[in-house]
């Protein structure tokens, strides 16, 4: 039971409201978290107020949860009151004067949480209610539709919420009866972002814990525990092993791989290394803050206590730095050395993009890197000086190769093959790849064990659909009947949305992402002529990453303000609840295939050579979403146009837009009034 204490509305009226603080006080010192008396007096004051309402509103027989863990918030709900045909969910603000945005959003997100994770919440109306208990003048609330779904946020005080409470009950009769033994014991299956997941890992949890959350996770546990048994057996034998860990994107790759290094079974002398700097800055930020006790639910910034914090964040940065490293930097800084690294183990991100040898060279010869092999070789170089035991999990992205200069699996194995002393264990799925580079070795080799849990197949990512990682990849083959089907078959109905208007793209993006969900633009670094149609704007360095991701609107840098989009270097392993996609002229529909094409000077040139660069481009950006993607398919410029522009034809844009279309993509309904259950409205 996720609630720190239950019972129905009899018992709490027979309680001393001091008995039911110590039991809550109880439960929170059992999680080893820390109290102060302050809580005790907060919880004393909501029981108190919980039993005189329910004394008026003849609660009786409803059912109180106090302190319902949200595990992908790392929150908890104050109260939920389930009155046997809805579900009243109250943040307790004690003490308040006043009833801010972020407690609307607050209350407003967990209520959306139980409504798309708990399983008995779905088929019931859930009211968010924020009880500011001193606020004079509460604002005024219309009684809403019974209706199953989130309902819009209510407000009261000390004074008005009896009555409110009242007005609900007989606002909301019972249709379809809750019984409120079976909601407490019904699964609760939240999905954490990447950025959720670390700072529970970090927090010193268990991945099981996170898996268990999802029924479809048994191949995420099942992966989670090949990796811990193959190391157990290297370290064991005093062996150097490569563990490469397969999958589709967003399938968990780099939870396992956080897991090893932050998790309950975490190993000694452990570093998570990727070359995927926006991914280092926003996780460190975000690592440092959790630990710091920051707010990262209101944006780091406009948490009140950061100022009185910032000792503590300044060693909780330290720690993350440890940890989350980047990859470029931790074999320049090793390669020029002969002693072995304070790491024995390190979890090598996005593994198959490492750079070859010719790459390397390059930047050694732009002064930027030391390095003289390929990067897989000076990896197990590096890794090799220890005695004994070593290890490597090598975390490789199917289909997400972005760049020239990246050495693939075939690499690996060629360096693996000819360093003495190294084994290696993956999925079958390593050998079977069409891509020649994707392929780790050619038939058997005695180097290699195969273990068919290393390979991750079910996406965790899309909470909509899990048909979602399919679509885009019958979308990205060109086969339109492969798409469509999947989308037929998906449901709740495919989660990508389709619109030829920026400003429709936007309120979409917005209606989308109640409460505490952030939205967000995405966009290829190549489609450079999306300034033409107003929106050329796009992330840069490490600092505004940071900030996109963490931050909250009203704050004009948060990816919610939706001014600048991120591209595929900015936000490949990381996430977004709603992705707007803005498409560019960088990869049309021509005849029956897609053309990849690249802007130089005043003109697009056919780029053949990168052609699956920007594929992939595509299917990272197009994976980005938790939720719904807002695909929006700039118009272009008419051939009428008394200034019209070849750069952008409109027809080629009006070809995507139709296949897109065709494959199942639905088309973006027109403003209206907006529902109290948007997200759901928007995709029925």
């Amino acid at each position: 039971m996720r609630a720190w204490f239950a019972c129905t509305g009899s018992e709490l009226l027979a309680l001393a409201p001091e008995a039911v603080a110590a039991s809550l006080a109880a439960s929170q010192m059992s999680r080893r978290l820390s109290g102060e008396p302050a809580q005790l007096r907060a919880w004393s004051e909501q029981v108190r107020l919980l039993q005189h309402c329910l004394q008026e509103v003849r609660g009786e027989a409803w059912t109180i949860a106090l302190e319902f863990d949200l595990l992908r918030l790392e929150k908890r709900i104050d109260a939920v009151l389930l009155t046997g045909s809805a579900i009243l969910v109250l943040e307790f603000k004690v003490g308040a004067t006043a009833v801010a945005n972020a407690d609307r959003a607050q209350v407003s997100d967990y209520a959306q949480d139980l409504f798309d994770f708990h399983a008995a919440s779905r088929r019931h109306p859930i009211q968010p209610i924020v009880v500011a208990t001193h606020c004079a003048s509460p604002a005024p609330f219309q009684m809403p539709l019974p209706v199953a779904g989130v309902l819009p946020v209510a407000e009261a005080n000390a004074t008005t919420l009896p009555g409110l409470l009242a007005a609900l009950r007989d606002a909301l009769p019972v249709t379809t009866p809750l019984d409120g033994l079976a909601w407490l014991t019904a699964p609760y299956r939240p999905v954490p972002s990447i950025i959720e997941a670390a700072a529970t890992l970090f927090a010193r949890n268990s991945v099981a814990e996170i898996a268990a959350a999802r029924a479809d996770a048994a191949n995420l546990t099942r992966t989670t525990a090949a990796i811990g048994s193959a190391l157990d057996a290297a370290k064991a034998a005093g062996e150097r092993v490569v563990v490469f860990v397969t999958g589709i994107p967003g399938a968990g790759k780099t939870l396992c791989g956080l897991n090893v290094v932050f998790g309950e079974q975490r190993r000694a002398g452990s570093a998570f290394l990727t070359g995927n700097s926006p991914l280092v800055a926003v996780l460190r930020e975000a690592l440092a803050c959790n630990r710091a006790g920051i707010d990262l639910a209101r944006g780091p910034s406009a948490d009140p206590e950061r100022r009185r914090l910032a000792p503590r964040l300044r060693q909780a940065r330290h720690e993350a730095m440890q940890a989350l490293q980047n990859v470029h930097r931790f074999l320049a800084d090793n390669a020029a050395r002969t002693v072995p690294p304070a790491e024995r183990m390190i979890v090598f991100d996005e593994a198959q993009r490492a750079w070859d040898a010719a790459q390397a060279m390059r930047d050694t010869q732009r002064r930027i890197s030391t390095l003289s092999m390929s990067e897989p070789a000076h990896a197990l170089e590096i890794m090799g000086r220890h005695e004994g035991f070593a290890a490597i999990v090598a975390l490789i992205g199917n289909g997400q190769e972005i760049n020239t200069g990246e050495a693939g699996l075939r690499e690996w194995g060629a360096v693996i093959a000819a360093t003495p002393g190294w084994r290696a264990v993956a999925a079958p799925r390593v050998l079977d790849a069409m891509e020649p580079a994707q392929r780790l070795a050619e038939g058997n080799p005695p180097w290699l064990r195969l273990d068919p849990a290393l390979d991750l197949t079910v996406s965790l990512r899309s909470v909509r659909s899990e048909a979602a990682a399919l679509w885009v990849d019958a979308l990205l083959r060109g086969d339109a009947a492969a798409a469509a089907a999947v989308a037929r078959a998906a449901p709740e109905g495919l989660p990508f949305l389709l619109t030829r208007s920026l400003a429709e793209a936007r309120r979409a993006l917005r209606q989308l992402t109640p409460g505490l969900r952030r939205a967000g633009f995405v966009r290829s670094s190549g489609a450079r002529r999306l300034r033409a149609e107003g929106f050329d704007a796009q992330l840069m360095g490490t600092e505004e990453p940071v900030a996109w991701f963490l931050e909250r609107w009203p704050d004009i840098r948060a990816s919610d303000a939706l001014e600048v989009a991120a591209t595929e270097y900015a936000c490949q392993g990381l996430e977004l609840d709603t992705v707007g996609l803005a498409w560019g002229g960088d990869f049309l529909r021509q005849g029956n295939a897609w053309v990849a094409r690249s802007f130089a000077g005043s003109a697009w040139q056919r780029a053949a050579k990168d052609q699956d660069f920007v594929r992939n481009t595509y299917r990272v950006l197009l994976t980005r979403a938790r939720y719904e993607t807002v695909i929006w398919v700039p118009p272009g410029s008419r051939r009428d146009d008394a200034f019209y522009d070849a750069t952008r034809d409109a027809a080629e844009m009006d070809a995507v837009a139709d296949f897109l279309e065709a494959c199942g993509a639905r088309p973006l309904p027109e403003a209206g009034p907006a529902p109290q259950d948007t997200a759901a409205s928007l995709l029925l």
